[in-house]
């Protein structure tokens, strides 16, 4: 099953595999925080508009949003990153995953970047 990541203007990854889409931030987004020490994720079940503020992520140096790149239905949460915040600095774009969402139009993931025209975008 042949997936691909695509990437937001916001720095954050998502990864198509059928209908769900796994969401995070990416290794530069991370970089730019520094150390994560907080992660507030969305409850499951619950449904969402594509680029909606769905989870937070808080470092020593700031906080952000993590929008849902696209309208669905939470279907699961990494509940480690509670315990594990750090987690998303160590493998941000792997085991530090934030969210899967299944997505009612997965062709909203049209909207955004592959790898190579992120690597453009952030310079």
């Amino acid at each position: 099953n042949m997936t691909e990541k695509r990437f937001t203007d916001d720095h954050e990854w998502a990864e198509l595999d059928g209908e769900v889409v796994t969401v995070g931030i990416t290794d530069y987004a991370q970089g730019q925080l520094g150390d994560i020490v907080y992660v507030e994720l969305p409850d499951v079940g619950r449904t969402i508009d594509q680029g909606e503020e769905t989870a937070v992520v808080e470092s020593v140096k700031a906080a952000g949003d993590v929008k849902s790149p696209v309208t669905g239905k939470i279907v699961e949460v990494n509940d480690v990153l509670a315990d594990e915040p750090s987690k998303v600095n160590e493998d941000p774009q792997g085991d530090g995953w934030f969210f899967k969402i299944k997505a009612s139009d997965p062709s909203q993931m049209a909207d955004y970047m592959d790898e190579a025209a992120y690597k453009t975008f952030i310079g």
